[in-house]
């Protein structure tokens, strides 16, 4: 069975890509926040995913 290419999760989990689709949507599922939260979220943070959940108020994993 072939993997779906469109299902990809991010590269490295401690940091949020941005400017790749595929963890634009990871990442927006993941937290539960918009495109535009998101990005302004790691425009305030840093690209760090403890910094962006500490950020947006989430619990750390």
């Amino acid at each position: 069975m072939a993997d779906d290419k469109s299902l990809r999760g991010p590269a490295d989990a401690a940091r949020i890509n941005v400017n790749e689709e595929h963890e634009l949507r990871y990442w927006t599922k993941a937290l539960g926040v918009t495109e535009q939260k998101l990005r302004a979220a790691v425009a305030s943070a840093g690209v760090m995913a403890r910094d962006v959940r500490a950020y947006l108020g989430l619990p750390e994993r």
